[in-house]
Formats: C-alpha cells, sequence, structure tokens
C-alpha cells in the first residue's frame, strides 16, 4: 500500500486517516480552516506514516472498534509515534502522556483511544499487528499512554531510528524496506521489555508466561516444539503451563501455530526468497508436513500459501 494524501476540510481528513490507519473520528481543535498530509507506506504489515496536520483531535471510540471487529476479526494493531513537531495528549486504558518533541508513545487498535493536538504537528507512527510483539498483550497493555523508554538509554536510540527510516524508507526497494521496517518493529519491542523489566509491574504467571513465549519464538523451527516439551523445558507440569496461559486468550498449542504461521507470511511476502519453494518455507518453521501446512495456513490467513505469495509479491 502507498498512500499520499491531503486534506483540506475534516470530512476529508477523517477519510484520509481511517484509510491510513483503522477506522477514527476526528474533530476540530479551532475554528476556521483545516489541513493536514499523510504519507504512508505498507511494508508486509508494518505501516510507516508521517503525519502533518494542523491541531485537531482523533478518536478510535468503542463503536469504531466493534464495526472493525465484525468486518476484520483479528486484525489489531499496536501503533507506536514519534513526536516530530508540536505537542499533544493521548488517553487509553485511564492513562494520561503528554507527547512533546522526542516523545515515544504506544497505543492499541483495539481499544479505546483518544489523541488530541492543540498545536500544530508532525509526528511518525508504526502501526504492525500485535502478533509482531513476541510479548503477552496484557503484558504490553501496561504501556499503553506511557512514555516508553524515556528513562532508558534504548529508547533514545529507538526515536532515532524510527526518525531516520521514516526518512530512508520512501527512498528503499520493497524488499529492503520490508527488513528494515521489521527490524525497527523488533527494537520496539525490545524497549518495551527493557521498560517492563525495569517496572516490577508484571506478576510471576505474566513473567513466566513471557519466558514460555521467548522460548516458542526461540524454537519454532523445531518439528517436536509442544506443550510437553516446554514444559519439560521450564521445569513444571503441562497442566502448570496450560495454566499460565489461562485467561490470555490464546492456548500454548495456539501460541506456537499462530507464530509459525506468522513466520512463514513473512518469508512467503520476502521477494529475496520468491524462489524458496513453499514447502521449504513451512518445513523451515516447524511444518514439515506440505499438505498440513497449507491447510493450517489457509485457516489462519484465508488463503492457500502459494496463492498468498503471488498476491503480496504482486502487490
Amino acid at each position: 500500500m502507498l498512500l499520499e494524501g491531503t486534506a483540506s476540510d475534516f470530512d476529508g481528513w477523517q477519510s484520509l486517516v481511517s484509510d491510513s490507519f483503522v477506522p477514527l473520528d476526528t474533530e476540530p481543535q479551532r475554528r476556521g480552516g483545516f489541513t493536514g498530509r499523510i504519507s504512508a507506506r505498507d511494508y508486509d504489515a508494518v505501516v510507516m506514516s508521517h503525519i502533518r496536520a494542523d491541531p485537531h483531535a482523533v478518536l478510535r471510540t468503542p463503536g469504531l472498534i466493534s464495526r472493525s471487529d465484525a468486518v476484520h476479526a483479528g486484525d489489531d494493531y499496536f501503533k507506536v509515534s514519534l513526536q516530530l513537531e508540536g505537542h499533544g495528549l493521548l488517553i487509553q486504558d485511564g492513562r494520561e502522556m503528554a507527547l512533546a518533541p522526542g516523545s515515544l508513545a504506544i497505543y492499541d487498535t483495539s481499544r479505546p483511544y483518544t489523541l488530541s493536538f492543540d498545536s500544530d504537528f508532525s509526528s511518525y507512527v508504526m502501526m504492525f499487528p500485535r502478533s509482531r510483539v513476541t510479548m503477552p498483550v496484557d503484558i504490553v497493555s501496561q504501556l499503553t499512554a506511557t512514555p516508553i523508554g524515556a528513562d532508558h538509554r534504548l529508547g533514545a536510540v529507538a526515536a532515532q531510528v524510527i526518525s531516520q527510516a521514516g526518512a530512508m524508507l520512501p527512498t528503499l526497494s520493497r524488499s529492503v524496506g520490508v527488513r528494515l521496517a521489521g527490524n525497527v518493529v523488533d527494537l520496539l519491542t525490545t524497549v518495551m521489555a527493557d521498560e517492563l523489566s525495569g517496572s516490577g509491574a508484571p506478576e510471576e504467571k505474566q513473567i513466566l508466561r513471557a519466558e514460555v513465549i521467548d522460548h516458542i519464538e526461540s524454537n519454532l523451527a523445531d518439528p517436536q516444539l509442544s506443550p510437553s516439551t516446554i514444559a519439560a523445558a521450564h521445569f513444571m507440569s503441562v497442566r502448570t503451563l496450560h495454566q499460565i496461559f489461562e485467561g490470555s486468550g490464546e492456548s500454548v498449542s495456539g501460541e506456537i501455530r499462530r507464530r509459525r504461521i506468522e513466520r512463514c507470511r513473512q518469508d512467503l511476502a520476502d521477494p529475496l526468497q520468491r524462489q524458496v519453494p513453499v514447502a521449504a518455507i513451512g518445513a523451515r518453521w516447524g511444518l514439515g508436513d506440505p499438505a498440513h501446512f497449507s491447510r493450517l495456513f489457509r485457516s489462519v490467513v484465508g488463503q492457500p500459501p502459494a496463492g498468498f505469495r503471488r498476491s503480496a509479491l504482486r502487490d
């Protein structure tokens, strides 16, 4: 996806921001005319956008969320913004965060939020599927509307990388851009993990689940990876392992399947791997039976691996 657009009124702006991200409402912050511009590019489901606009508010309401879920079930995203110019306010999950040049903020499109800007502003916004973050969603939710990385050196590094990547990505080939955007998401995940490890916020169950997910992520290529092998690696019973995942919205086996399919999807969409057989990509991520891989991929993505590759590379 490549979207370059300028709006000179609020109807046009609401349409533009909704097309660039997820359905959103907008409200003026002052009387008179309005102008806003968005440049957005999609790098295999990681969308990097540069926004420049007059004062206004953006609202992700419960009604918009429910309508989005009805049409695009499971399409939940994290958004990370880097404020470049101007000031604003982010509100989500009962928290408020002031936005100033250089600040990094994370918010979740599956829950209501408000962004309010009281002056002309510009920012980079990265939007990516929550599945690209290796930590449990309920742990990451502790960071919404907080200044991530503000007290850590990694935060400054991430802000600098996002700024440089935002300027550089439009000049790169798609294959290189996909890899760079994915690396930026990995860096942001590292910053989030560092922020959480220093907060003392996660409870023991959450910490254990995060450790298990790290183990799953590191062993996706092992076809023998299963709840029993994971439990053994962590010196716990399979029953205890399942209890750790209770209330997370995903079973242990489901977590393994989802992450394997996500890695296969990324490789199938990579132009540099167009010559790698579909079956070899499945086997690379622990899905060695081609028929099983095809059925599983289709059940998750909505089309078979070969068809997905054709459409992804064509786009």
